[in-house]
């Protein structure tokens, strides 16, 4: 199975990368796993919904220009569905049976992805309703991604 993580900005904190990095070596056992990180836009605090909107279409164009077409494309959005590891695991299982073995997920920037995105993504996953940082988001998902694995090929993980 090859895993594309594309996310927006540059990891800067240790910690995440370092946690991140573990966990992609971890996977290598499993699949091919690569992070891409295009560019973010600059935010100010004070944007319009007009400019907050042109953020998320700027940062939605380079993340559509990384996608490939064979890729199944799942857009990490807070209104989308809400999964258990398993039923991960058991997504993962089916898209690798069925020839969809290239899958691409997708972490937008701080104020989420464009439409553009959105409308190119296969499903839209949630982990959860609480807005989590776009930087943490990449730890939760390469475990989750690493967990799913072991549960696949029925070996022990932490509960």
């Amino acid at each position: 199975m090859q895993i594309q993580i594309l996310t927006v900005g540059k990891l800067k904190e240790r910690y995440l990368v370092d946690g991140i990095a573990e966990y992609v070596k971890r996977l290598g056992s499993y699949a091919k796993v690569s992070i891409v990180e295009v560019p973010d836009e600059k935010a100010p605090e004070n944007m319009s919904p007009a400019e907050e909107q042109q953020v998320r279409v700027k940062e939605g164009e380079r993340l559509l220009a990384k996608l490939a077409s064979e890729f199944y494309v799942v857009a990490l959005a807070i209104d989308g569905e809400m999964w258990t590891s398993e039923q991960l695991a058991g997504s993962l299982d089916r898209l690798a049976t069925y020839g969809r073995s290239q899958v691409a997920f997708v972490i937008g920037g701080s104020l989420g992805l464009s439409d553009e995105v959105i409308r190119r993504a296969d499903m839209r996953l949630s982990f959860g309703r609480m807005t989590l940082p776009h930087q943490l988001m990449r730890l939760v998902l390469v475990e989750q991604i690493y967990r799913a694995m072991r549960i696949n090929r029925g070996e022990p993980y932490h509960k």
